[in-house]
């Protein structure tokens, strides 16, 4: 019992340092995901304000030549799939492969936040308990300087595992709430240019 114990001690603290690279390499992550958030941020707010008002004013008679007149934005998933919807063909099969393609899309899109708010706690959690072992055993042993020193390793990675998850879960809240708006607005316009070829 002893010897599986000792392997289990042996592993658990084996793996402190690939979790504290790991956490580093998604806090990486996680600055990187808040600069292109706040980029594709400011490309929606200038796409919501172009655009809303022209879906509210769509029908079937008009809604190629007045999509066809507003200046998409290339970056935005939503503006892309909106090009691909005006330029497939006619017919309610192609617009319905569309539309999950643009649902495959923003899943794709989702992952990275999904990835950092799910595995952010648990590599910060991991790097919690793992010193918690040799600090304990420093205590046992009166070795004070080697339990403060494991303790500073375990609320550091507890601090920078959480800051990764909140970072991945705000932005995996905003963008979802962007894609449910933005496939209701495609499914919109799909059923206006199926009403359009129906009506030729």
């Amino acid at each position: 019992m002893d010897e599986i114990t000792k392997i289990l001690y042996w592993i658990s603290t084996g793996l402190l340092i690939p979790v504290i690279v790991l956490l580093l390499l998604f806090f990486a992550r996680a600055l990187i995901l808040i600069g292109t958030f706040y980029s594709a941020y400011m490309q929606k707010l200038k796409y919501n304000k172009q655009m809303l008002p022209v879906f509210d004013q769509l029908s079937d008679a008009n809604v190629r030549a007045a999509l066809a007149d507003s200046k998409l934005a290339d970056r935005l998933i939503s503006s892309i799939y909106l090009k691909k919807l005006l330029s497939v063909v006619a017919d309610e099969i192609h617009y319905d492969k569309t539309l999950n393609d643009f649902e495959i899309a923003c899943q794709k899109e989702l992952a990275g936040s999904q990835t950092l708010a799910k595995l952010g706690p648990i590599l910060g959690l991991m790097g919690t308990l793992i010193p918690m072992g040799p600090a304990l055993v420093g205590l046992a042993s009166g070795d004070i300087a080697s339990m403060a020193s494991n303790m500073q390793v375990a609320f550091a990675t507890t601090v920078i595992g959480l800051l990764i998850g909140a970072v991945g879960f705000i932005v995996l809240q905003i963008k979802r709430r962007w894609f449910a708006a933005d496939i209701n607005n495609l499914e919109f316009v799909a059923e206006l240019l199926k009403k359009e070829s129906a009506s030729k």
